[in-house]
């Protein structure tokens, strides 16, 4: 089976384009929106809606398989690609990127996918958002023609396993939405919130206590509504404010979060980019010393790595280093799913905890593939996905995998 023709369409992401530098730089809010000027590469405005470009493959006998070209909320910085705006390469992916996909054979997936994401135009690669959706058109592709599911197609190729019951998910909630926090309870989802935490003073307050309180809440409200043998694990997302709000010092952010520890027992409690340095080697180094520091305490809360660990070169070293407990695979960041695939299954040969994650900003679409990439794979965890409404995410995710599940047990 072949690729007989290329189709694109601009369409919506699942949410919106901020841009954190300038956000965290003082600009003015007012409701969604920030009052001055973006600083963030590809940014128009502080906060603006995303767009994507979903890419069709037609294939020989009519069937048409998609990926969608979507990029991260936070884009532009910590080494990402600038903000995609899908209407400003729409043309360049009909011409050559269509003109190199014509025709291929769609025997494998694996060589096809390395292929593109190494595919330059001009001297440069593709953006991260056009990798990420040309290769999830051709695993769909290749799926299709093989008559398979994607998650077989990436066993076959990888020599991975399938998991025998669905990935847990974290859901991403917002953090003032307390009737979102009972939905996520009420469904007993894995890990929850996830909420976003970027403003000192205004999330997380200038002595921590907004934060702390927001921890103690959540908790809370899961015994007070909760079934009582459910017992998800807390998830935090801090954008990197613990350093700012401690000036980088790691002690006094050891203690306090043994203290976030402490309001959220009985619970497990993960807090993820605690941390963003101005370089990659002082954020391994101030995540290892974070967690040398949380060891000698007893202090047991998860660290996730996210900024500065935006490809698979940057999680092999994160999980090479043993760097964190967990690194967040945000998918559109690595370009090509291969890459994902790869990173998600160096993380377990090397014992590091891989949250399969993303970003609200994606699609339907590449939310699905994500979630065959973990079912093939074993992520500890997926991120709820797209958008921020939470329900809509892990509908998409749990009926996917228990589709999935559900075929693979019919055929036995």
């Amino acid at each position: 089976m072949k690729i007989k023709d290329v189709i694109c369409a601009v369409g919506r992401s699942g949410y919106m384009h901020r841009d954190l530098m300038a956000i965290k730089a003082g600009a003015k809010q007012d409701g969604f929106i920030f009052h001055g000027k973006p600083v963030s590469p590809g940014f128009r405005k502080i906060a603006e809606p995303a767009t994507i470009i979903s890419l069709m493959l037609v294939l020989e006998d009519g069937q048409i398989a998609f990926g969608d070209c979507a990029d991260v909320i936070l884009a532009g910085v910590a080494g990402r690609d600038p903000a995609f705006h899908g209407e400003d390469h729409v043309e360049a992916v009909r011409g050559g990127v269509a003109k190199a996909l014509r025709g291929r054979d769609l025997a494998k997936f694996k060589p096809l996918a390395d292929e593109m994401d190494r595919y330059e135009q001009g001297g440069k690669k593709l953006h991260t958002a056009i990798r990420y959706g040309v290769t999830q058109a051709l695993l769909h592709a290749v799926a299709l023609a093989g008559r398979v599911t994607m998650a077989e197609v990436i066993t076959r190729e990888y020599g991975s396993k399938i998991s025998a019951k669905p990935i847990p998910i974290l859901a991403s909630c917002h953090k003032d939405d307390p009737l979102q926090l009972d939905r996520v309870i009420l469904k007993r989802v894995e890990l929850l919130p996830h909420a976003s935490f970027t403003v000192v003073k205004d999330h997380v307050g200038l002595k921590g206590e907004k934060l702390m309180q927001f921890a103690a809440r959540v908790a809370a409200r899961v015994k007070q509504i909760g079934d009582p043998d459910y017992k998800p694990r807390i998830h935090l997302d801090v954008y990197g404010t613990l350093g700012e709000l401690f000036e980088m010092k790691l002690e006094p952010m050891a203690d306090y979060l043994g203290k976030l520890q402490a309001a959220t027992a009985p619970y497990d409690l993960l807090v993820e980019s605690p941390i963003i340095a101005k370089t990659q080697q002082r954020q391994i180094d101030s995540f290892k010393k974070v967690r040398e520091l949380m060891k000698k305490k007893g202090i047991k809360v998860g660290l996730i790595v996210d900024e500065w660990c935006n490809t698979l070169e940057d999680i092999r070293l994160f999980a090479d280093t043993d760097a964190a407990e967990y690194v967040q695979i945000k998918t559109p960041d690595l370009g090509g799913i291969n890459n994902t695939i790869e990173a998600v299954l160096y993380c377990r040969k090397k014992g590091m905890g891989a949250s399969l994650g993303g970003t609200a900003n994606e699609t339907d679409q590449s939310s699905r593939v994500t979630t065959h990439i973990g079912l093939a794979c074993g992520p500890d965890f997926l991120l709820s996905k797209p958008g921020l409404g939470a329900d809509e995410g892990i509908m998409i995710q749990t009926n996917e995998m228990a589709r999935t599940l559900a075929i693979l047990k019919h055929r036995g």
